[in-house]
């Protein structure tokens, strides 16, 4: 389980979704990656599987790609990394599982005095989940969501949040993974077909 408060940048080294089905992941962690261990990879949790200086690999599965933005990242692509909290770490963001629901595509990024401003339509199976003020995960980032219209969502990014994260990278009509709000999930599926 993550935060979404994103603290280091990866960059992709090597990618291979066709045979080999594992990246190779480039970190600036501080301190010791762990076999075996889960870190949330632009908001997919994969786990380590090797380990070498400050590199690390992963597997990731066919379902995984499928449902993720994995197939548009190339060698040279910035990702988000955070390690996985342990009992005891502040939870600055919100809770995040690393279990992607889906990508949203980005429609437009409006540069405000403040704040930059995304626009992000998402499927109809995720706006459902949608409302103001409510928390999402996009690309492993923790945000809260300004406006729900139809299929779109407003966002807001604080200055901090672009400059130190794979936001400032990103263009109108990238996939953008995206993952509910957990409390927003379940309570949508409790009440679903009672009121």
């Amino acid at each position: 389980m993550f935060t979404g408060i994103i603290k280091h940048i990866g960059i992709i080294k090597e990618i291979d979704l066709q045979q080999n089905y594992s990246i190779k992941i480039n970190s600036n962690f501080n301190e010791k990656i762990v076999l075996g261990e889960s870190i949330s990879c632009s908001g997919i949790c994969l786990t380590v599987k090797k380990v070498f200086k400050n590199n690390f690999w992963v597997d990731v599965s066919e379902e995984t790609i499928q449902k993720t933005s994995l197939s548009n990242l190339r060698s040279g692509s910035k990702i988000n990394l955070e390690k996985s909290l342990k009992v005891g770490d502040e939870i600055g963001g919100h809770l995040v599982f690393g279990h992607v629901d889906g990508v949203s595509i980005l429609k437009k990024i409006e540069k405000l005095e403040s704040a930059f401003v995304l626009t992000v339509k998402l499927k109809k199976n995720l706006i459902k989940y949608m409302a103001p003020k409510c928390s999402i995960t996009i690309d492993g980032i923790s945000l809260t969501v300004n406006e729900v219209k139809k299929n779109v969502i407003k966002i807001s990014i604080i200055p901090y949040t672009w400059a130190n994260t794979s936001l400032k990278n990103i263009k109108v009509g990238d996939l953008l993974n995206t993952e509910i709000d957990m409390i927003a999930r379940y309570t949508f599926r409790a009440l679903e077909g009672k009121i």
